[in-house]
């Protein structure tokens, strides 16, 4: 279904989890989320891609994971491979992790900001998404959304060239289970959200990270890692913990 980001980093990720791409997905309604950017990942022995979202003229968030030497930024896209009159193109100024993440240890903390190098013209083509409330939960139960450019299966090691997208649903803690050798050993419920009905197969999978978990019209988690093969739940970074840090860092960068 859904696809998202392309081959963020998932060297970084121990046996058993991956970054994500989405499962069992759509193509998207063209420029129906207007928030939704591609990342163009460039370091010295690789090039990758992400997904990520608008949350200010000037500032987007994916996450941490998606980072590299350099990052080129493309907004009000729906086809990646054409050139879009709709399309903007910003190199990102300055990444600024969460002083917390550990690349060594990529599943906590899994989020970045990234400063643009100059701010986005909002039209109908470019927006922002909100940001949810300080330390706000999604009850169980809750229908989220999920899109980006990714892989549409499993056994598909191509990106889609288009935007697509799946709906999926918020699980409890338990779902992602902490057994000392099981794939999610790693989850921890005050900075992660457990994200897909084993029942329905949707999910984000290789190439999804960093893109938005969209429930109620705001961006309560970040696409972060998951299951090898794909099957849900996948675990996102969830936004609310970080909105003090956040909020602080985009004041302290803004001129």
């Amino acid at each position: 279904m859904l696809i998202l980001i392309l081959l963020p980093a998932a060297f970084l990720l121990p046996p058993g989890a991956v970054a994500g791409e989405i499962i069992d997905g759509c193509e998207a309604q063209p420029h129906s989320r207007p928030y939704m950017a591609y990342l163009d990942i460039q370091s010295r022995d690789k090039r990758s891609c992400c997904g990520g979202f608008l949350v200010s003229e000037n500032f987007m968030l994916p996450a941490a994971h998606c980072n590299g030497d350099k990052i080129i930024v493309i907004l009000g896209a729906h086809n990646i491979t054409k050139n879009e009159l709709s399309r903007q193109v910003i190199p990102v100024r300055r990444p600024y992790p969460n002083q917390d993440y550990d690349k060594e240890a990529p599943h906590n903390n899994d989020i970045i900001l990234l400063q643009l190098e100059r701010k986005a013209r909002l039209n109908g083509y470019v927006g922002l998404i909100p940001l949810p409330v300080a330390h706000q939960r999604m009850h169980p139960g809750t229908v989220c959304s999920i899109a980006g450019w990714g892989s549409t299966s499993a056994h598909n090691i191509l990106n889609s060239n288009t935007l697509r997208e799946a709906d999926v649903v918020v699980m409890q803690d338990a779902a992602c289970p902490r057994n000392p050798g099981g794939i999610y050993r790693d989850y921890n419920p005050s900075t992660m959200m457990c994200v897909g009905d084993p029942e329905k197969g949707k999910s984000s999978f290789k190439g999804d990270s960093g893109g938005p978990l969209v429930c109620q019209q705001t961006a309560q988690g970040i696409v972060s890692w998951g299951s090898k093969v794909g099957t849900p739940p996948a675990v996102y970074t969830r936004v609310s913990t970080f909105i003090p840090w956040i909020r602080k860092t985009m004041r302290m960068l803004q001129p």
